[in-house]
């Protein structure tokens, strides 16, 4: 699947500036690394991103916002459960 090359541009306006920051071709879609660990990526045009423990209940209660759903299987596990994914045209900086 490819991925929206207009919300890349979007994320790279926003990552403009972060040190260390890289983007690799996975998943069939972009991701963003930082610091070498995967930070948030494209798949089609849906936004990942990695969101903290203490913000991740208030985040999926946001519109547009779910979990993300690698494979259609639920996430499990600290490792993949905190990644969330946005609708593009539904957020902004």
């Amino acid at each position: 699947m490819a991925f929206d090359p207009e919300l890349a541009d979007r994320v790279r306006g926003v990552l403009a500036g972060v040190d260390d920051v890289t983007e690799k071709k996975m998943f069939g879609g972009l991701t963003f690394m930082l610091g070498g660990k995967m930070y948030c990526g494209i798949v089609g045009d849906r936004l990942m991103v990695r969101v903290g423990p203490d913000a991740y209940d208030d985040a999926l209660a946001e519109p547009f916002v779910a979990t993300m759903d690698f494979h259609r299987a639920a996430t499990q596990g600290d490792g993949l459960r905190r990644w969330g994914r946005a609708s593009s045209g539904r957020f902004s900086r």
